[in-house]
């Protein structure tokens, strides 16, 4: 005899696996630790194995909510991109070479996507970004971010900072340049912190910074210009080396000069990766491609949602039951209504192909007030 329409046939509800989907990927806790916490403070008894099998129920119900947020990253006018190691283990085949993963990161002040993948090379950050990425990129030197042109690119200053400070340290020709380097970097950021808390007006900064551009990129030319054997270890040639590779880029120094919307470093994405190191060094990273897939999509929707100040387990909890209504009623049935569709990452999102409201400057403003007002 089948069950009655509304009694699931899973033995747990859908905010069950929320909870679990929630306690592992917020709050990071392992996975005895969620079933322990399931035990202690809900009563709810559930081995090692139904824990995993309600973190991927939670993975597959929030996989369009990521791809959403994916495309949206993908057509946003500035991004700051970051990628760091990961560990993914070899239980389910996946990895029979034993790679190292890495997980990269799109941030945008309302949505932040993630990936892991077992290559750090261009192709995967063309597929984070998009082949056709028409932005800005705000990003570190890391030569997979190349493809990108200059004319897009604005280059991360704390980055820089620490080159310069790291020539500062060294001794000779290098000290000099180094500390020609800084001192120019401490007036360029000096007019910034005006700037930002209202002090030197935008266009008064403009006028102020060719001054200071001209004498970073003279520094600059001086190291390049300096004569070194291609197998010089000496500090010098290290000096010469980093000064050769950030000139080449000197271009891409500059864009937060003119444009307003883009940062002069790339913090954003080194804070939304923050948790994502945490989560690899208690954890140890995952064991298999699923499990990766629930380390990104779980971050993605946390902080995302963090961003936009909405609640992370109602979320997954629609989304759960979505997913459930969903696969009940058969996979593409016609006339599904609203109470069996993935809720939105951003309360918009894609269906049948298209976006339901255009991602443009508009949309975005009006959004950002109403979660202000919120």
């Amino acid at each position: 005899m089948p069950f009655p329409a509304d009694v699931s046939i899973r033995g747990y509800g859908v905010r069950v696996v929320a909870l679990v989907a929630v306690l592992s990927g917020l709050y990071r806790h392992s996975t005895r630790m969620v079933q322990s916490a399931m035990q202690d403070i809900f009563g709810i008894t559930m081995c090692l194995g139904t824990v995993n099998k309600l973190k991927l129920e939670a993975s597959d119900a929030i996989e369009s909510a990521v791809l959403e947020a994916k495309t949206y990253v993908q057509n946003s006018p500035v991004v700051g991109a970051d990628e760091t190691s990961f560990n993914q283990g070899n239980v389910d085949g996946s990895n029979s070479k034993n790679k190292k993963a890495w997980l990269w990161v799109g941030v945008t002040p309302l949505v932040t996507f993630f990936q892991i993948t077992l290559s750090r090379c261009t192709d995967t950050a063309k597929n984070l970004l998009g082949e056709n990425f028409g932005g800005i990129l705000n990003s570190d030197r890391y030569a997979a971010y190349n493809w990108v042109g200059l004319e897009q690119r604005q280059l991360c200053w704390a980055h820089l900072k620490r080159e310069f400070i790291k020539i500062s340290e060294r001794s000779g020709v290098s000290q000099e340049i180094g500390n020609a380097l800084v001192k120019q970097q401490e007036k360029l950021f000096e007019l910034w912190h005006r700037v930002r808390d209202g002090t030197l007006s935008r266009r008064e900064f403009q006028l102020l910074v060719p001054e200071i551009r001209n004498a970073i990129k003279s520094s600059l030319q001086e190291a390049a210009d300096y004569e070194i054997g291609a197998q010089e270890k000496t500090p010098l040639a290290k000096t010469v080396r980093t000064c050769r590779q950030i000139f080449k880029f000197e271009q891409a120094l500059w864009l937060f000069v003119e444009v307003e919307a883009v940062e002069p470093t790339n913090n954003a994405a080194e804070r939304a990766i923050r948790p994502a190191v945490i989560w690899r060094r208690t954890s140890f990273g995952s064991q298999t491609k699923a499990g990766s897939n629930f380390v990104a999509r779980m971050l993605t929707v946390v902080t995302t949602l963090k961003s936009q100040r909405r609640n992370v387990l109602e979320f997954m909890t629609q989304a759960v039951s979505a997913k459930r209504q969903s696969q009940e009623r058969g996979r593409g049935a016609e006339g599904m209504g609203s109470r069996g569709e993935t809720p939105y990452i951003l309360g918009w999102g894609l269906k049948q192909g298209r976006i339901i409201c255009p991602l443009n400057h508009n949309v975005r403003k009006i959004l950002i007030h109403k979660l202000e007002k919120s």
